[in-house]
């Protein structure tokens, strides 16, 4: 059955970010079973409108100046829209400013939402563009003089839509509305408005269960899409079902990019050590070997501790290890593959003067322990050996932020780094010289490195210097 009660929408704004920015017009096209009714008003949005927008729209600070606020036509608007089915160009635009515009006056905004981009895609599949200046064209819609006002465009929107049923049949229409509009299955302790509420955007989110109980934390370029995918029906992995009948909240934080939220996810999961996540759980042992020359030539390994000031900057440090046991390990193995002296390396205690070390004793150490070996050739070859293991060193004389944009809202996040370690984010420059201040305490974690090293490893990375 096609919704009998349609509102075709449109709004310009002052700009791309809902958050900044705000709706300069309305325009509405009302559409059920009384007929059709339009409605439109210019809003002053009690900032001044950029210039390169008052020229594309062409509505400038003059016009809105003695306009109503949002505030003013927030009730008539909401009156309009109650029961009917949302439908703009690229919907989320215009449903989130609209979102955004009744969160600052206290109050929730939901509706149904359908996105005439999507229902040209799915009606028109041969079609390769589907902007709006595209349907015009493509579809003959009649334009007027004042394309990009608010009115003009939403009855755009109503054209096309006449366009679809006409070309491709009532039902058809219906048919690509129904699968459109398909709701998510949500758990049942789960608020059915979820669904509305998540942004499209990257971040991070959290899933909460009985009293609160963090259950897992992820991360997605797409919040919106990852969350609903967490409870789609075809699940069929045991942990993705067990976790959709245990969670009872959803939490996100949104960020710029993905940095961010990769960022963000490691530092929650370790702060919160969810039930559910165990591959970036905090090593609380992490550790790495050091070398340190005694004499000329003679390197020995010292455990260093991923807290001590340092670690890991100089490219003198050595694997990372989640525990002392795991470290120890790991550096007889390369003793005894190599033919190192555990004596010389630490693993075993020396004996009396001109004891050899118990490997040399069944030939496996060359006889550092008694001089048959030089120490400075021991020490050679266990860099050598070690050489695999060896961590990239800080390649900056200090601190650094890694900057990520958002070109279409402008918004831009600096994350702070330093030896490896991120300190914080800032968002502007209050934020940043907080975080320098008092960020250096900041132990050292493996997973931000290994993330940090391959996003500077790609060469992309936006750099600004913070030192000097």
């Amino acid at each position: 059955m096609m919704p009998p009660r349609l509102a075709f929408v449109d709004l310009e704004t002052t700009g791309a970010n809902p958050l900044r920015d705000r709706v300069t017009e309305i325009g509405v096209v009302e559409v059920d079973g009384d007929g059709l009714r339009t409605w439109s008003t210019l809003v002053n949005p009690q900032q001044p409108i950029p210039g390169f927008i008052q020229q594309l729209t062409g509505i400038s600070n003059e016009m809105v100046a003695g306009a109503p606020t949002f505030a003013q036509v927030a009730e008539t608007l909401a009156e309009r829209l109650e029961g009917r089915l949302f439908i703009a160009h690229n919907a989320r635009f215009d449903y989130g400013f609209l979102k955004q515009e009744y969160q600052r006056l206290g109050r929730r905004f939901r509706a149904e939402v359908l996105c005439t981009v999507r229902l040209s895609r799915k009606l028109f599949p041969e079609h390769h563009r589907h902007n709006l200046d595209s349907l015009i064209a493509r579809h003959g819609l009649s334009v007027g003089s004042d394309r990009h006002r608010a009115l003009t465009d939403a009855d755009l929107l109503w054209q096309f839509w006449q366009v679809a049923q006409r070309e491709r049949g009532e039902e058809a229409l219906a048919e690509a509305v129904a699968g459109l509009l398909k709701r998510p299955t949500l758990p049942p302790h789960l608020d059915p408005g979820l669904a509305d509420d998540l942004p499209e955007g990257p971040g991070v989110y959290l899933f909460h269960g009985e009293n609160d109980l963090l259950l897992y934390v992820g991360k997605s370029v797409n919040l919106r899409k990852r969350v609903l995918a967490h409870f789609a029906a075809d699940t069929r992995e045991y942990k993705e079902m067990r976790l959709a009948q245990e969670v009872r909240r959803v939490d996100w934080r949104e960020t710029v990019g993905e940095l961010g939220a990769l960022l963000m996810e490691s530092r929650l999961v370790k702060e919160g050590q969810p039930l559910h996540n165990r591959r970036l759980r905090r090593a609380s042992e992490l550790c790495a070997w050091r070398l340190e020359e005694r004499e000329p030539g003679d390197f020995r390994p010292r455990l260093s501790g991923g807290h001590e000031p340092g670690f890991a900057t100089a490219g003198t440090t050595y694997g990372l290890f989640s525990s002392r046991r795991e470290a120890h390990q790991a550096l007889r193995k390369l003793a005894e593959a190599h033919g190192l002296c555990p004596q010389v390396l630490g693993l075993e205690a020396a004996g009396r003067s001109g004891r050899p070390c118990f490997a040399h004793q069944v030939g496996q150490c060359r006889g550092a322990c008694v001089g048959k070996e030089s120490l400075a050739t021991h020490g050679a070859r266990l860099m050598a050996a070690l050489a695999r293991l060896r961590l990239a060193a800080w390649p900056y004389p200090g601190p650094i932020g890694l900057v990520e944009r958002d070109e279409f809202s402008g918004r831009e996040e600096v994350h702070v780094i330093d030896g490896w370690r991120h300190l914080g984010t800032a968002r502007d420059e209050a934020d940043l010289a907080d975080i320098l201040a008092g960020g250096h305490q900041v132990a050292f974690d493996a997973d931000t490195y290994k993330l940090l090293k391959a996003h500077l490893g790609k060469g992309k990375a936006l750099v600004r210097p913070l030192h000097g």
